[in-house]
């Protein structure tokens, strides 16, 4: 795809509300893969930042709503011409900071993973913890191409 339309001044910015269960995840899989095929991102790219979202999806659910499905997962895409940020907003469990980190990867056992995973495959991962309940993951990925409106 070209450059950014001269309209996209401002970020666009896409959300949804999604229960924290686990049967939705696919409904956020597609959502995002369609979105970055619209947006022009290569395969690769499409299926990293599908599964980091993926990985911080099913975090949330485990460990900051401890496995209640009954919840609310708040996820935004916000596009800019040179970068895609994803938000992810939960209002669980903060984490400590110091869990969040990615192990060491000759520290072999099962699980624990996940934020070793969306660390390599986006650009930049921050955690949000001011607002007192919850947390804001935001997840961005820069591209050689600009980004264009869907």
């Amino acid at each position: 795809m070209g450059s950014a339309p001269e309209h996209m001044t401002q970020p666009e910015r896409l959300t949804l509300s999604i229960p924290s269960h686990p049967r939705y995840l696919r409904v956020v899989r597609d959502f995002l893969t369609a979105l970055l095929v619209e947006l022009g991102f290569s395969r690769q790219d499409r299926m990293g930042m599908v599964l980091a979202v993926n990985e911080a999806y099913t975090n949330v659910i485990e460990h900051c709503y401890q496995g209640d499905v009954t919840q609310r997962i708040d996820l935004a895409v916000v596009i800019e011409p040179e970068v895609i940020t994803i938000e992810m907003r939960d209002y669980g469990k903060q984490p400590d900071p110091a869990c969040i980190e990615p192990r060491d990867l000759q520290d072999v056992r099962p699980g624990g993973l996940g934020t070793h995973f969306m660390r390599s495959i986006m650009d930049d991962i921050t955690y949000d913890l001011s607002s007192g309940a919850g947390t804001v993951l935001r997840m961005s990925k820069r591209r050689s191409l600009p980004c264009t409106s869907p």
